[in-house]
Formats: C-alpha cells, structure tokens, sequence
C-alpha cells in the first residue's frame, strides 16, 4: 500500500480516497464536493508554486486548492 497526498500524484493517474486529515469542517466540505473515503479520483492537472489541484471525481472536475489536497490521503490504482 503506498500511501501518497492528492498533491503528489502525477497527471493523469487514478487513485483511491484513503483518507482525510483535518478538522471535521473539511471532511464535511470535500464529501459534498463528493470526495470521500473509498472514493477513485483522477488528478487531471496542477498548477506551479502550489497553486489550485484539478481532479475529476465521477463525472465531475473539480479544481481544490492546494491545501486542501494536500491533506487528502490517497493509494494508486
């Protein structure tokens, strides 16, 4: 199991939800954005100098910002 942050991932690479470390204020904000344990996600883009994570979750894009993803756990598929 290689445990990683959303913002580590690379273009394109597909992982699964792990986790989500933080306050209960976030969790609630990312599961209505539809993220959430158990959850693949595809991160699609990122921007330099740690700026906004694209991910597509479902049918969905989404752009987070980079704190945010940073505190999303995630394993590769």
């Amino acid at each position: 199991m290689n445990k990683l942050s959303l913002t580590q991932l690379k273009q394109n690479q597909r992982a699964k939800v792990l986790d989500i470390v933080g306050g209960i204020g976030i969790k609630q904000r990312l599961l209505a954005l539809g993220i959430y344990p158990g959850r693949e996600i595809t991160k699609i883009s990122h921007f330099a100098l740690r700026g906004p994570v694209t991910v597509k979750v479902g049918r969905t894009t989404l752009a987070l910002g980079y704190g945010m993803a940073e505190k999303i756990i995630v394993e590769l598929i």
